[in-house]
């Protein structure tokens, strides 16, 4: 068997050709330009790269991005003032803090700090209980989403599957797993979360139809634990030292690919498949937020 590759740069260009056309549509008939302010403390090299992938995507799609870029002895109570005062600016529609904050900096409190009308990382307590009750009509969390929507565009539903979920995060593992079972035409599999105490993990993954890989390991599946025609979801993004690459380190994902693949009738690569689509999924909450705030009269 020769797995189908499953392309997250094509599928997220067809998501982000719609969010623009939603953009330009907004600006059109209401004079609003949807704003997404994206807020970095410190200087951590991969964060920089991710506010910027961001704040570019943004300009491409017509979304207007401000970056507020804070040194890494910022205080917590310093960085709550920013957040208030971008709550209270009706022109702001999404807030994003990128993770993670400095070790001094309490997350869960920025986190709750965040107006979960703006909350477009879907991290409130809020919006993440809406999505719990079934609710997808409001924010959902990026990566998941992107991995259900490239399900979906690829023709593969899940109901009636059985999807095994690698990882237990609070960013991609539970929620992947609440919306993959959740009781609506984008999810009814049955769903197995595996994790570091998980037993026999082959009895799991080798009877799935689906497994999401979101554990953090960097080749961790192999191809001798997945049955033939599985559908293979690889969310890891990792650097292995490798002396044959330019900078000396390579990406792989939480999937042997190599071993894999010839079983799997479905398979994302990495790099290029479920990281744009997070990115993605991203603007398009932005502009859930816009139109919300719409709604609600409260943008300017």
């Amino acid at each position: 068997m020769s797995a189908n590759l499953i392309s997250g740069n094509e599928i997220s260009a067809s998501v982000n050709h719609e969010t623009a056309a939603e953009a330009a549509s907004i600006a059109a008939e209401y004079g609003i330009q949807p704003a997404l302010a994206v807020i970095l403390v410190g200087e951590d090299p991969a964060s920089q790269v991710y506010v910027n992938r961001k704040a570019k995507k943004c300009v491409e799609l017509g979304i207007r991005s401000e970056k507020i870029v804070l040194p890494a002895d910022t205080q917590e109570s310093e960085l709550l003032a920013v957040i208030a005062r971008l709550n209270a600016d009706p022109s702001i529609h999404g807030i994003l803090v990128q993770s993670p904050v400095p070790k001094h900096i309490d997350e869960q409190k920025v986190v709750l700090a965040i107006d979960p009308t703006k909350d477009v990382d879907c991290f409130h307590p809020m919006n993440v209980g809406r999505m719990m009750l079934g609710d997808f009509s409001g924010f959902l969390p990026c990566t998941p989403w992107g991995v259900i929507t490239m399900l979906q565009r690829s023709g593969i539903s899940p109901a009636g599957k059985k999807a095994v979920v690698l990882g237990r995060s609070n960013i991609v593992g539970k929620p992947m797993a609440a919306m993959l079972s959740a009781n609506n035409e984008l999810g009814n599999a049955t769903v197995a979360t595996c994790h570091s105490r998980t037993k026999d993990l082959e009895f799991y993954t080798k009877n799935a139809d689906i497994i999401v890989a979101a554990i953090g390991i960097p080749n961790f599946l192999k191809g001798d634990q997945v049955s033939e025609g599985a559908v293979i979801i690889d969310v890891g993004i990792n650097r292995i030292a490798d002396s044959a690459a330019k900078n000396g380190c390579r990406l792989v994902g939480d999937v042997d690919f190599e071993s894999v693949a010839p079983k799997a009738s479905y398979i994302t690569p990495v790099p290029g498949g479920v990281g744009p689509m997070t990115i993605a999924m991203l603007m398009k909450n932005t502009i859930r937020a816009c139109k919300a705030a719409i709604a609600r009269g409260q943008t300017k």
